[in-house]
């Protein structure tokens, strides 16, 4: 039982296949691990021990009986508050829905369920996810594993935490600007941003539904791999053998996320290109203006659609709310109709517009945040700085969700600093075979 709370998820579930590994015993060992754990209250919600044990027990009969149903089956994983868990509060992080509880999972729990994986418990989060920083002081914040001082970055805070901290295998979170990748990021973990659609949103609490995606926060790029698999319902995902990188070409966007870079991220950036290039990948400067209408439309875009799902619940209970993710919220007023017809119109035409730009390259690659994670002090006691400081936070992983494709964090190996894989519309599995390689050059 020594040192499984370190290993890979992926290897969990070996050790789940050859016999070696009984999965009530590992359950156990993670459900100890979270109650010894001294900030388990900033990173779990809930936990939910007796469906945890329950399925690792009914995970454990498949093995001996050689009925496993996927790579993963018996390896015990967190949630973020906003996946409906029949019976289970699922608050999103805010005090309006406190006591909120659901009748049935979310269709993405149900599916990975019915593959094998085991619940844990929720993890706290950004409150309605409207935060890249992870901080939440109605609930809690999410320590960073490398600055007990500091937020671990958000939505998906606690998430990132669980896996960083190893309180789970792996964790499901979601990435509507950024909410999967700047947790995973600043906590040197794999997180992947899903297409738009690839996964359900169904008993998911919104933020911005067309925005809204379901990706996992994982230690490697081959656990990443597997939790999609598991969260589409396929047993498995080939992931034998490391393609080569030579001849591999990027390109290296120079249009606004390269502004305004600090120092630690500027340099781990530039670290991992001459690694990369040093394997034989081939990585040009590219610049991509098509962005830079969609970026300045990103107000109207997010805070409309926010604004228009939750007016009518804030406004009966403004009190309840962070303010500085209220007044985010709020900002959806000035904004009307025919604004966000119009955005979402330019929008599409820079879509097309990026599609045809980056078809010749293999993924186009930035840092993942320009900055490291704020300290908690700091964003309490002065407003504009957390302002500021979110809206940069996103800027990078936003053209993720902007453009629509498949994007990634990977570890750079310079603590917090992740550099960042935007991929096709549809294409997670050529980009997770990409990161594979990416992964051994910066090792």
């Amino acid at each position: 039982m020594m040192g499984w709370t370190s290993w890979s998820a992926s290897d969990l579930g070996r050790g789940i296949g050859r016999g070696e590994i009984d999965p009530e015993a590992l359950a156990q060992v993670f459900l100890d691990a979270i109650a010894a754990h001294p900030d388990r209250d900033r990173i779990y919600a809930r936990v939910t021990p007796e469906r945890a044990l329950a399925e690792a027990r009914a995970a454990g009969l498949r093995a001996k009986v050689g009925r496993r149903l996927s790579l993963l089956d018996g390896v015990p994983v967190s949630w973020k508050d906003l996946f409906d868990t029949a019976g289970v509060a699922t608050e999103a992080g805010s005090a309006l829905l406190k006591g909120r509880v659901p009748e049935r999972d979310a269709d993405v729990l149900r599916t990975a369920s019915a593959m094998g994986l085991v619940c844990l418990g929720k993890t706290h989060m950004s409150e309605l996810a409207f935060s890249g920083l992870g901080l939440n002081p109605v609930t809690a914040s999410a320590p960073c594993v490398n600055d007990p001082e500091a937020v671990s970055g958000g939505s998906s805070s606690g998430a990132a935490a669980s896996v960083a901290f190893g309180l789970a295998a792996a964790a499901v979170g979601s990435d509507t600007g950024g909410s999967v990748r700047i947790p995973a990021g600043w906590n040197d973990l794999v997180g992947l941003k899903t297409t738009s659609g690839l996964l359900s949103l169904s008993g998911v609490v919104p933020l911005a539904a067309k925005f809204d995606t379901v990706g996992p926060l994982t230690r490697t790029v081959e656990d990443s791999a597997q939790m999609l698999a598991a969260l589409l319902g396929i047993g498995a995902m080939d992931t034998g053998g490391v393609p080569d990188l030579r001849g591999r070409r990027f390109g290296a966007l120079q249009t606004i996320v390269m502004e305004d870079l600090r120092e630690g991220p500027a340099a781990a950036y530039e670290g991992a290109l001459e690694r990369l290039r040093a394997a034989g990948a081939v990585i040009e400067p590219v610049e991509a203006p098509e962005i830079v209408g969609p970026m300045g439309d990103a107000p109207v875009l997010y805070t409309a659609e926010a604004w228009g799902t939750w007016r009518d619940v804030i406004e009966a209970h403004p009190e309840r709310m962070f303010a500085p993710i209220r007044e985010r919220f709020e900002g959806g007023r000035a904004f009307s109709g025919a604004d966000y017809v119009a955005a979402w119109q330019r929008l599409d035409a820079a879509r097309a517009v990026w599609a045809g730009h980056m078809a010749g390259y293999d993924a186009v690659l930035c840092p993942t945040a320009p900055n490291l994670p704020p300290k908690v002090d700091r964003l309490m006691e002065q407003g504009e700085y957390y302002v500021t400081e979110n809206l940069l936070t996103l800027r990078n992983t936003r053209v993720g969700n902007l453009m629509g494709g498949a994007a990634m964090t990977l570890p750079t190996g310079v603590p917090s600093c992740g550099l960042q894989l935007l991929g096709q519309v549809g294409g997670e599995a050529q980009l997770l075979r990409l990161a594979l390689s990416v992964e051994a050059a910066l090792r």
